[in-house]
């Protein structure tokens, strides 16, 4: 079993930035890809970002390439989303999910956290 748990969530203004962490129980972390995915009031969750197990590899939504960035940190069985320019319609609640592969699909992943807010004011 792996247990995640996201932090790190908050109210910021339009252009402003924050940083998600999300902290995993296993001592395999480095055996998992990671990826975060987030979900709007009314609407499905959608893929946000994903990085490979080594950190190597990154891949992102159209939508938010070149302002979040994925890291992790296998020495602290973490993962982290850095968002920069962040914009109202980046409001939801985002979680991030543990699987074999780091791939665009919830299907894929095995394990979730909780998720955290994030809310965006114009």
């Amino acid at each position: 079993q792996v247990q995640l748990v996201e932090s790190g969530g908050g109210l910021v203004q339009a252009g402003e930035s924050l940083r998600l962490s999300c902290a995993a129980s296993t001592r395999t972390f480095s055996n998992f890809a990671m990826g975060w995915f987030r979900q709007a009031p009314g609407k499905e969750r959608q893929f946000v970002a994903a990085v490979s197990w080594s950190g190597r590899s990154t891949y992102y939504a159209d939508s938010v390439k070149a302002r979040f960035t994925i890291s992790r940190d296998n020495a602290k069985n973490t993962v982290y989303l850095q968002m920069n320019s962040l914009k109202p319609e980046d409001t939801a609640v985002y979680y991030c999910a543990a699987s074999t592969v780091p791939a665009p699909v919830e299907y894929e992943y095995n394990y979730w956290g909780q998720g955290t807010q994030v809310t965006v004011s114009s």
